[in-house]
């Protein structure tokens, strides 16, 4: 049998989504006879965990699905034990890196990912508080139907039983590695407000995550497209491609990965970086394995917490330390595409020794272009005035430090990455 995780990280009150995520796990364990342990991590604050615990106990209980409800007190247990088996060195740095004090949108499935492996789980399907399924003839619409049925098998099985492909008939002997879709709704990032204040500096703000050297056309097109998703066309019918998928077409919140890219790399683990747990999207795209692409979007919306007074500055520098983080990961991104299949072993498995070195050699990249970066930045909000302008007083407070934090979450990547294959082992054991 089949043996899943589908996870839910979660930091807010979500109750309706554990429902609706219990029945995707239903429908996967029924449909396709899949064992699925339904991970929930919770880091709420306690009234909202205790919330989350009543609800989980009142679920339906439902054959082949097994419920996994973990506080941070459980998960840091869990690390701990794991860390110690391992025997690897600064312990209590690996511990940080898993479960920081902060926001990280990286680590939270990295605990999936290792949690997975304890489980002797051969895939992982992430999805996020802040979204819910679309309905389509008043039935939900489940992304596993479309991630189930190939992840981890050859591609050939996929081709041989129809489904299309655009796929170079010299990767169809890889394993399909992801089956992704993106979202509808509200923008993946909380810049609509931006865009409706001022056009202008919204175009001027989003075209700082392009390469610095692009032309104005690239990156007008790049912002054209930007957290937009898939729009908000609503659900007609299924479409699924086996082909290398474009990270720009899927979406964390929708996603599954195969055992055998997840258990090899871990993803960045900084903190209050949006869009830090990408990189393995970009990692299966530049080394050639093929993946799933569906059309069974997953409904976006935000939360109310971002625009308050204590959450608006807290989600601004998080975005602003995705723009910087963009310096070292688009050099990264570069040289994978460069290596290509040279990503992967003879068993088409990804080579984490090839990922640590670009890593070290973004480390040691000019800080120029990230000058620049929070100087735009300044300029745009403190045009916007109001409480973007008192943001930009914080920022021009913190210049150094973010700076700093930018690089160093790169070299804790590199910690990570090198501490990982132990990790992995450990926790499957």
């Amino acid at each position: 049998m089949n043996r899943i995780c589908l996870c839910l990280p979660t930091n807010r009150a979500c109750s309706a989504t554990l429902t609706a995520l219990h029945d995707e796990a239903a429908y996967a364990a029924r449909r396709f006879g899949a064992d699925v342990q339904l991970l929930i991590l919770d880091s709420a604050d306690h009234r909202t965990r205790a919330e989350h615990a009543r609800v989980v106990s009142g679920l339906h209980p439902a054959s082949g699905v097994t419920v996994h409800h973990l506080d941070e007190d459980a998960q840091r247990a869990f690390l701990r034990r794991t860390i110690e088996r391992a025997g690897l060195a600064e312990p209590e740095r690996l511990l940080h890196l898993m479960l920081p004090p902060a926001v990280s949108y990286g680590a939270c499935t990295n605990r999936a990912f290792l949690l997975a492996a304890a489980l002797g789980c051969h895939s992982l399907h992430r999805r996020d508080s802040d979204s819910t399924y679309q309905l389509h003839a008043d039935q939900p619409v489940f992304p596993v139907h479309h991630e189930l049925p190939w992840l981890g098998g050859p591609a050939t099985e996929a081709t041989a039983a129809g489904l299309p492909t655009d796929l170079d008939p010299a990767l169809l002997g890889r394993p399909v590695s992801l089956a992704g879709a993106s979202f509808i709704g509200e923008l993946s990032v909380d810049l609509g407000e931006i865009r409706h204040l001022d056009e202008g500096v919204y175009h001027d703000v989003v075209s700082l995550w392009a390469p610095g050297d692009w032309s104005e056309e690239r990156k007008r097109h790049l912002v054209e497209e930007s957290f937009t998703g898939a729009g908000t066309a609503a659900f007609t019918g299924d479409r699924a491609t086996l082909t290398v998928v474009d990270p720009m077409r899927v979406d964390m919140c929708n996603i599954a990965f195969d055992r055998a890219i997840y258990e090899r790399v871990p993803l960045p683990p900084a903190t209050d970086t949006i869009g830090s747990d990408y990189f393995l999207l970009h990692l299966v795209h530049d080394a050639g394995l093929p993946g799933i692409l569906h059309n069974r979007h997953i409904e976006n919306f935000h939360t109310p917490e971002r625009r308050t007074d204590t959450g608006f500055p807290a989600y601004q520098r998080r975005f602003v330390k995705f723009l910087l983080s963009m310096l070292y990961f688009h050099h990264v991104y570069d040289r994978m595409a460069a290596e290509g299949a040279g990503l992967l072993d003879e068993r088409h498995r990804v080579r984490p020794d090839r990922i640590v070195d670009f890593l070290r050699e973004s480390t040691g990249l000019d800080r120029t272009e990230n000058i620049w970066r929070l100087d735009r930045v300044d300029t745009a909000y403190r045009k916007l005035g109001g409480r973007y302008a008192t943001f930009a007083d914080q920022l021009a407070a913190e210049r150094e430090r973010l700076w700093d934090e930018a690089e160093s979450d790169m070299e804790d990547f590199v910690h990570l990455v090198e501490a990982w294959p132990a990790l992995i082992e450990a926790a499957r054991t």
